[in-house]
């Protein structure tokens, strides 16, 4: 008789940042399901809320990097790349997924905040903005690219790490917008998380017309047929008390004198986009993202905004990954009130309780809970937070399947209580510091730590 396939597992979690990329943690909790079940099939799949990790996600689905030479956020040219898809391309998910990405070497040189401009825009040997390599070695009308701001223009772009709240720039994730449109991309999807310039976008709008002024006709000129969709999970205004420079300034350095010229820069740019354009969009939600590269993107951009993880589940064909599987596997460094609102796990669980739920076979069906305190698992269901009702799955217990599949998480700390992950979608959640309490372990070795919570998922719900 023909043995029964067994589970499949669909792991796909953001970043642990700081300790581990996406990639990193589902290969470690691959690792740790496959010893309990070696039967299992488990599909990784890169994924991001449209921050760092953006890129990496979109090469995991079948885009090409394209190397460029870029301004980062203080001035200096750092090597950075953008994603493209051509348009004639599979848009299947491929099988082998992308890892990590170099970043390369920042350096450090001033740029203006106001104009968001540094000398000596030229191409570099790399193919910096309409450099041959930057084009892509042909044109092709129709192909997608996509854009990660913080891998440019981000705070971890930083030389040495030090702030650069008054001088940084946005001009780098112009250069590679511009790069991607003179490649032929028309549609552009721009991830904007991790900003460590709070310039308006006042420096972005100038790299796409390669002037220190505000030039419609110029900009208009570039933008010509090309779609810009801008991954965007906050709705904080461009200026006043919960916008870019109040909310997020403080976080990139600011104190609160710079916090104050900040907004009023951000002011007079509003009222200069407001005069040119006729409209004022810096009460916007979401014009405040990224130290107002939101409103830039919206008031002379014309993009749509759009939530992060939303853009990247489509990028990576997430719907059509999930066929078949009998549990998800999602998480994220921190499991807190943020989680609730936007970010990868609740986008990934509610995609998964769109999904259709995989019939029940003998050969691996999420169970009920396991034996806790086994294997390296600690003693109790309370331990992991469980949602009420938890642990099981479709069938435990005599109850009737539940819509959609089974969504799990993990984490390094998890801050939920049990009817928040249910709220969320999440029928339970395991963080590292379930299994070991020194939290300066769980940062400096996640990996085995991660791999056991794998082994204590694989007893509890692949039974």
């Amino acid at each position: 008789m023909p043995s029964l396939p067994g589970p499949r597992v669909v792991v796909a979690s953001d970043k642990f940042k700081g300790t581990l990329t996406s990639a990193e943690v589902a290969a470690a909790v691959d690792a740790g399901v496959r010893r309990v079940r070696p039967d299992a099939t488990v599909v990784a799949i890169p994924v991001a809320d449209g921050g760092d990790g953006t890129l990496a996600a979109a090469v995991a689905a079948g885009f090409q990097l394209v190397p460029v030479t870029a301004t980062g956020p203080t001035g200096e040219p750092v090597h950075t790349a953008y994603a493209r898809r051509r348009a004639s391309a599979d848009r299947g998910a491929p099988p082998d997924r992308g890892g990590p990405l170099d970043r390369g070497a920042p350096l450090d040189r001033g740029a203006s905040p106001d104009r968001g401009a540094s000398p000596d825009r030229g191409a570099s040997p790399e193919g910096g903005v309409g450099g041959d390599a930057a084009r892509g070695g042909s044109s092709g009308r129709g192909d997608v690219a996509v854009v990660e701001l913080a891998d440019v223009s981000g705070l971890v772009r930083l030389p040495g790490g030090r702030p650069a709240p008054m001088s940084a720039t946005s001009y780098g994730t112009g250069e590679l917008i511009a790069a991607a449109i003179d490649a032929g991309c028309s549609k552009v999807i721009l991830g904007i998380g991790g900003s460590a310039s709070t310039d308006g976008g006042a420096g972005l709008v100038h790299a796409l017309t390669r002037t220190e002024s505000l030039d419609l006709p110029a900009l208009r000129q570039r933008l010509r047929g090309v779609e810009i969709v801008v991954a965007c999970d906050v709705d904080n205004p461009l200026t006043g008390p919960k916008g870019a420079a109040a909310v997020y300034g403080p976080q990139k350095g600011a104190t609160p004198e710079q916090v104050a010229d900040l907004d009023a820069a951000l002011t007079r740019w509003a009222d200069l986009v407001a005069r040119e354009t006729g409209r004022d969009l810096r009460d916007a939600p979401g014009a405040g993202a990224a130290g107002g590269v939101g409103f830039a993107a919206l008031a002379l951009l014309d993009a749509d905004l759009r939530p992060g993880i939303e853009l990247v589940l489509e990028l990576v064909g997430f719907d059509e990954q999930l066929a078949g599987a009998d549990l998800v596997i999602t998480g994220e460094g921190a499991l807190d009130e943020q989680t609730l609102h936007g970010k990868a796990v609740a986008g990934i669980a509610a995609a998964a309780a769109r999904a259709p739920a995989r019939a029940p076979s003998s050969a691996g069906v999420p169970g009920s809970a396991g034996a806790p305190g086994s294997a390296g698992a600690p003693g109790s269901a309370e331990t992991r937070r469980s949602a009420p009702g938890s642990g099981g799955a479709p069938g435990a217990s005599g109850s009737p399947a539940a819509p959609g599949i089974p969504v799990v998480a993990v984490c390094g700390v998890n801050r939920l209580d049990r009817e928040q992950l249910r709220a969320a979608g999440v029928v339970a959640a395991y963080a590292l510091t379930d299994l070991e309490p020194d939290v300066q372990r769980c940062i400096a070795e996640p990996a085995p730590l991660l791999e056991r919570v794998g082994e204590w998922i694989a007893r509890e719900h692949l039974r």
